[in-house]
C-alpha cells in the first residue's frame, strides 16, 4: 500500500456479513465514510479502504445487526460523507425518508427546489458512499418502479421488502 499524502485522513476498514452479502465498512479518522457491497457500482478500489481494523466499527456493526433484526429503524451514527454540495444535499434528504417508505427521484428534486433535476438526483443517489445507513434503496422511479441501485436491483428489492414487512425468509444470495 502506498503512503497517503500528509493531511489525508487515516482510513481503516473491515468486512462484515449481512443478509445482503458481505459489506465493506470504511472509516476515515474513526468516522464511518463508506459501506460498500460486493460488485457495487461506484465501489472505490480496495487499496483506498486503508488497513484492516475492526475497532472503529463496533457501534456501526451493533446498529446494522439491530436493523437486520428489525429492532432499529433510524441509524444514529456520525458520518463523513465526502461529495459535492449537491450530492451531500441529496444524501441528507435520503436520510429523511422514513423506514419502509419510498420517494421518487422527482420528489427529491422538488424537495431540493430543483424540479427537473431528477436525473442529477439519480446520479447523486448512485454515488452514495454509505449504503443502507443512508437509504438510497428507498428511492424509486416516478411510477414506483425499481430503477437503478448500485448494489443491484435484487438487493434493492430485498431491502424494500424487508422494510415493508413483506420479506420472504430466503438465504443470502450474495
Amino acid at each position: 500500500m502506498t503512503t497517503p499524502p500528509p493531511g489525508t485522513p487515516a482510513r481503516r476498514h473491515t468486512v462484515v456479513d449481512s443478509p445482503y452479502g458481505p459489506l465493506t465498512l470504511v472509516a476515515a479518522d474513526g468516522v464511518l465514510c463508506g459501506i460498500y457491497m460486493t460488485q457495487q457500482r461506484h465501489r472505490p478500489p480496495e487499496e483506498s479502504f486503508g488497513e484492516p481494523d475492526p475497532r472503529p466499527f463496533t457501534e456501526t456493526i451493533r446498529q446494522l445487526d439491530a436493523y437486520y433484526a428489525g429492532e432499529l429503524r433510524v441509524f444514529d451514527l456520525p458520518l463523513r460523507l465526502d461529495g459535492t454540495p449537491f450530492q451531500r444535499d441529496v444524501w441528507a434528504l435520503l436520510q429523511e425518508i422514513p423506514y419502509g417508505e419510498t420517494r421518487s427521484y422527482g420528489e427529491l428534486a422538488d424537495q431540493l427546489g430543483k424540479p427537473g433535476a431528477s436525473r442529477a438526483v439519480g446520479l447523486a443517489n448512485g454515488k452514495n458512499p454509505v449504503s443502507i445507513i443512508v437509504p438510497c434503496h428507498r428511492v424509486v422511479g416516478a411510477s414506483g418502479s425499481l430503477t437503478g441501485y448500485g448494489g443491484g436491483l435484487e438487493r434493492k428489492q430485498r431491502l424494500l421488502a424487508f422494510e415493508s414487512g413483506t420479506a420472504v425468509d430466503t438465504p443470502a444470495l450474495f
